[in-house]
């Protein structure tokens, strides 16, 4: 098992006063490259790694605290041109999330997926761990469906191989979600997080990263929908695309919940409910 603290920033804290979801995605990543670092011999950072998909369940919010968050990191399941990483998370002693990475070396010469070496099988079979299972959020495709909300790629999204990074992926779908929501339906606009206001919790995120996103002036578009409604929570399924090409290069899928000002789920209220089942993709 291999054992990373991830340091805190206090530009990492949200609106709602704790370190914001799409941030702990970055904290993985940290903790992978220096677990990756850890194998000298091993050319795949280097050389070409893309990420497949992440899956992430948030247990409980991650304050600022000088202390950061310790991750625990091991091999889940190895495959012939793939690997899966599990991850626990944790803060003073508080389990606040675990999440899974499948990636895959990548010759981006060729575009095309290559073996792990024997080096780097013997690698990560030194290095196995059982987190137990991680359930996937279960979403249909959205082929076109949602509310469109165009998502314009910044130069400094990009990372060393020159396409979007895997981590910035979480902030586009953060931000199609909180503009489509607060379009159905205005009091789930985020202000804040006083005493007696609503706010929403992402509960877990599933992502299959499809295609790579090049940058460009053009804006991207990310198409969200509501999936499921439950009592207190609901599913969005979400899918940045290519308007002219129609290219898809993310799905993701999110579980929000309603909760109150101190952060203990709430019922969704009859005119949420009413105004999201206008939305409602199956």
């Amino acid at each position: 098992m291999f054992r990373y603290t991830c340091p805190l920033r206090w530009s990492d804290l949200d609106a709602q006063g704790h370190v914001n979801n799409a941030l702990l995605i970055d904290y993985l990543q940290e903790a992978r490259v220096a677990f990756l670092a850890t194998n000298p011999e091993s050319t795949l950072l280097s050389d070409g790694l893309v990420v497949v998909g992440h899956q992430i369940a948030y247990r409980h919010p991650v304050r600022y605290s000088a202390s950061g968050v310790e991750i625990e990191l091991g091999t889940v399941s190895l495959g012939g041109a793939r690997y899966e990483l599990g991850y626990r998370l944790s803060q003073d002693g508080q389990h606040v999330a675990d999440a899974r990475t499948v990636l895959c070396p990548f010759d981006f010469a060729t575009q095309r997926p290559v073996r792990l070496t024997p080096l780097d099988r013997e690698f990560f079979g030194l290095h196995k761990a059982d987190f137990g299972p991680l359930p996937a959020v279960e979403a249909p495709r959205l082929d076109g469906r949602g509310e469109p909300i165009e998502m314009p790629v910044r130069w400094s999204d990009l990372d060393r191989y020159g396409h979007v990074n895997n981590a910035v992926v979480f902030d586009y779908l953060q931000q199609a979600r909180i503009e489509a929501t607060a379009r159905w339906d205005p009091s789930m606009a985020r202000m804040g997080a006083g005493e007696g206001e609503r706010m929403w919790l992402v509960a877990q995120q599933d992502v299959d990263y499809v295609s790579q996103i090049p940058h460009r002036v053009e804006p991207f578009v990310v198409l969200t929908a509501p999936v499921r409604l439950g009592r207190t929570s609901l599913t969005l399924a979400a899918e940045m695309v290519d308007p002219e090409s129609g290219t898809v290069f993310i799905r993701g899928r999110t579980v929000l919940v309603s909760a109150d000002g101190f952060g203990r789920p709430v019922e969704l209220s009859d005119d949420t409910r009413r105004l999201l089942s206008e939305h409602l993709v199956d």
